[in-house]
């Protein structure tokens, strides 16, 4: 499946941004635990709607945003509006920052529930509103490469990543404003880059796009001119593994923000 395209749908897809509130409540976890069957039934459904356009919209034409993506990443909305998803988005203000001795896989899970959680607890929607966080990262022989700093680290990011094949790694958890929650999954691609000169990396960076990309490319972009092959979820390398990400929202009770298609 293409995404290249999907900036196109976003205004339709998603809603505005809101602004933060301040209220905050005790949350009560819970997870749901559906049986090897209904994930087989709900993946091919899964497979399914990424195809078809969504038809959730009210009598005059207006979309109807039910699930709240704690997130400001315009990938991750072009990525969620392309598959038809209905959402709003309320961005996250956690603390991003790494803790000692953390690995990437706990990193990129404890900051996407965090993410949640910190939407979901300062909203207070009723009927109760789907919330999900997500976290992206680039793993270079175990170190996590984050977003340049500015060019040159933008260079020296790059530089590390091409001749080689890297982890790109993402955090997924979803939680409900009424306390459910959060579920949470996270998912690794393995991204191979061709050898490139110093020369033809600064003249990468030079087209702008790698300041708010973690290793400083973009897949869907001009970095695509490094990758020889990706090896599992491109959507994830992008920002949000969309499978999976509509696999979790169904298990988390959130098909009312997934097509009207591919519901019971």
């Amino acid at each position: 499946m293409d995404f290249n395209g999907l900036g196109a749908v976003v205004g339709a897809r998603g809603s505005v941004v809101e602004a933060p509130r301040d209220r905050k409540k005790t949350r009560a976890r819970s997870r749901g635990t559906p049986g090897a069957g209904d994930r087989l039934t709900t993946l091919r459904r899964i497979r399914y709607l990424a195809l078809v356009p969504n038809s959730n919209s009210t009598s005059d034409g207006r979309r109807e945003a039910r699930l709240v993506l704690a997130s400001g990443s315009p990938r991750r909305a072009q990525i969620l509006g392309g598959a038809g998803v209905d959402f709003q988005v309320d961005v996250s203000g956690i603390d991003e920052a790494p803790r000692a001795g953390e690995s990437p896989a706990d990193l990129v899970v404890r900051l996407a529930r965090e993410k949640c959680l910190d939407v979901a607890g300062r909203r207070d929607d009723a009927p109760p509103r789907p919330v999900l966080g997500a976290d992206t990262i680039v793993v270079a022989e175990e170190e996590v490469l984050g977003k340049p700093r500015d060019e040159a680290h933008a260079v020296e990011l790059v530089s590390r990543l091409v001749g080689t094949t890297h982890r790109v790694m993402t955090g997924v958890a979803v939680a409900w404003t009424d306390g459910r929650g959060p579920w949470t999954t996270f998912v690794t691609s393995h991204v191979e880059m061709r050898p490139a000169s110093r020369a033809e990396i600064e003249e990468y960076v030079a087209v702008g796009e790698s300041m708010d990309k973690a290793g400083g490319y973009a897949l869907q972009g001009e970095g695509a001119r490094f990758v020889v092959d990706v090896r599992g979820s491109r959507t994830n390398v992008i920002g949000l593994p969309l499978e999976e990400t509509l696999l979790l929202l169904s298990e988390a009770g959130a098909d009312a923000a997934l097509p009207k298609q591919t519901k019971g």
